[in-house]
């Protein structure tokens, strides 16, 4: 049973990773909405269970050991492991078990998919970055911008693939793939972090050129129109391995929840996925970062204090929210109806730790007149209270900038947006389906249809088939949610999803995310004081 590396990435026929996850992800949705549609979540057929990433392609018959050509060609249909004819003709799917080629599926898309990976970070660099009217129009300095570190990225990608190979080549059933997984992510991935963190840089470098540079603009064009490129973006190009990365952990996840439970292979799973999960934090805190620091010191500056100052910019904080509210004017008995100037505009600058409360002066500035630790604010829904005093709130300072309780009546412009402030001024407080500190009940889910990019810091950017917990609802079609994959929250617009209605599919899920993130001892415990509940 073998295959070389310069064999199988001939047979990549034009399937160039971004294509290829896009696939990927498609036929997840629609798995899961077939799921979503049965009684019983095991009724649905091992090919419909997990898609591959791979089309492969048919050998001449011969007396030597059978070569796996990973792909057929790009206007082939979606195929699995078990639909080669090499693993058809050999027998072995009427001997092994079902959950066994599932598995087999599992870690063969994770195989494949990097061939194709590989394939097109080879393109952006032979392409794009050797192009010789490139690279005359280019500064050194911009050069090293845009591509950053990609030559060590695509060799690192290019030993995990050899290494992968090497596996497959062993026998014709994959006996593991985590421990080279998890092998390379200790060894090798820092590379990841490296190109990432410069992805802020990245971008605006790629944008000055565009607008700076018409030559850039125009050999960019071209070389995008190249067929090799398959009507693809440079853009979508300098992403791939902050995409993969991230991709890499969610493979590692599907062969989790498919190994059997406390065997060796679930062992070196797990690992695989702390060390993954490790580079990917490290890579989202590098970008967050760049980015951080720049708005900190934005905000500093248009910052006036009228009551004692208060240092803004520090290497633990960051920006959760910022926007205009309504305060009432006067104490709460004055209340009325009739008051034409019922509320006056205030601005709020919320950080992790700390909340800043101001009225807009001229010249684009702020003048502080209070402000309050995070962790010693409360806010409060007032109900039934009448049309002038929809989506009102109370915010109470425990101990204000003069060390007093402090109260004030705030009104924000909809319903999504009084809650989006209330759960970032409180994010202790209990939601409408499920309290953050029980996840164990069974709550709505949703799974994404439509990629989404966070357009404020409270949002929540979203990949197509992540499935979330739906932690809270607006009227308004906002939706509060958990990712279950990596349990980061945010809002996110409700059309950028279908609701997963079936609730043995909901269990099923929370199943397998307690089941990969069972390495975390804290996690553990929590899990284990809830069930003894």
């Amino acid at each position: 049973f073998s295959c070389n590396l310069s064999y199988l990435l001939c047979c990549l026929l034009g399937l160039l990773y971004q294509e290829y996850r896009d696939k990927s992800t498609r036929q997840e949705i629609e798995t899961r909405r077939l799921q979503d549609s049965q009684t019983d979540p095991e009724e649905s057929s091992p090919s419909e269970e997990t898609p591959s990433e791979a089309e492969p392609t048919s050998t001449p018959e011969s007396k030597a050991p059978p070569q796996i050509s990973l792909l057929r060609n790009s206007n082939s249909r979606f195929n699995l492991w078990q639909d080669l004819p090499e693993i058809q003709s050999s027998g072995v799917l009427s001997i092994l078990q079902p959950d066994e080629i599932k598995l087999q599926e599992a870690m063969f898309e994770l195989v494949t998919s990097e061939a194709s990976y590989y394939k097109s970070l080879n393109l952006l660099v032979s392409h794009f970055m050797e192009n010789e009217r490139l690279k005359k129009i280019l500064h050194p300095s911009e050069a090293h911008i845009l591509f950053s570190n990609v030559l060590d990225v695509m060799a690192v990608s290019e030993r995990f693939l050899l290494d992968l190979e090497q596996r497959v080549e062993e026998n014709i059933v994959i006996s593991d793939v985590c421990d080279i997984v998890y092998q390379h992510t200790v060894n090798h991935f820092s590379v990841y972090i490296t190109y990432v963190s410069n992805q802020t840089y990245q971008e605006r470098a790629y944008k000055q050129l565009l607008q700076d540079k018409p030559a850039f603009r125009e050999v960019i064009s071209q070389l995008e129109l190249d067929p090799k490129c398959k009507g693809l973006s440079f853009s979508s190009f300098l992403i791939l391995p902050f995409q993969r990365i991230t991709r890499l952990k969610l493979l590692v996840q599907n062969i989790l929840k498919k190994v059997e439970e406390k065997s060796d292979r679930e062992s070196t799973a797990l690992d695989a996925h702390k060390e993954l999960e490790t580079v990917v934090k490290a890579c989202n805190e590098g970008v967050r970062k760049m980015s951080r620091t720049e708005q900190m010191i934005s905000i500093q500056k248009k910052l006036e204090f009228k009551i004692k100052s208060v240092p803004i910019i520090s290497h633990s904080r960051w920006l959760l929210k910022q926007g205009e509210l309504q305060q009432m004017n006067g104490p709460k008995t004055s209340r009325t109806l009739r008051t034409k100037k019922l509320f006056r505009e205030i601005y709020l600058f919320l950080f992790n730790d700390l909340l800043v409360i101001c009225r807009q002066i001229p010249g684009d500035k702020y003048q502080v007149f209070d402000s309050a630790p995070r962790g010693l604010l409360r806010v409060e829904e007032l109900e039934d209270q009448g049309q002038s005093l929809a989506n009102v709130f109370i915010l109470r300072l425990l101990e204000n900038a003069d060390d007093r309780e402090a109260s004030y009546m705030l009104k924000a412009s909809s319903q999504s947006e009084m809650k989006r402030w209330m759960i970032s001024l409180a994010p202790n407080r209990r939601t409408k389906f499920v309290s953050f500190t029980s996840r164990l009940v069974d709550c709505p889910q949703i799974q994404c249809v439509h990629p989404y990019l966070a357009q404020e810091p409270d949002e929540l950017s979203l990949e197509l088939a992540d499935v979330l917990n739906i932690l809270d609802k607006t009227d308004d079609g906002w939706i509060f949610g958990e990712r279950l994959h990596d349990q980061e929250r945010g809002w996110f617009p409700s059309s950028m999803g279908e609701e997963i209605l079936n609730p043995k599919i909901r269990a099923q899920n929370l199943k397998e995310c307690f089941r990969v993130h069972k390495s975390d001892d804290s996690q553990r415990r929590k899990l284990g004081s809830r069930n003894r509940q």
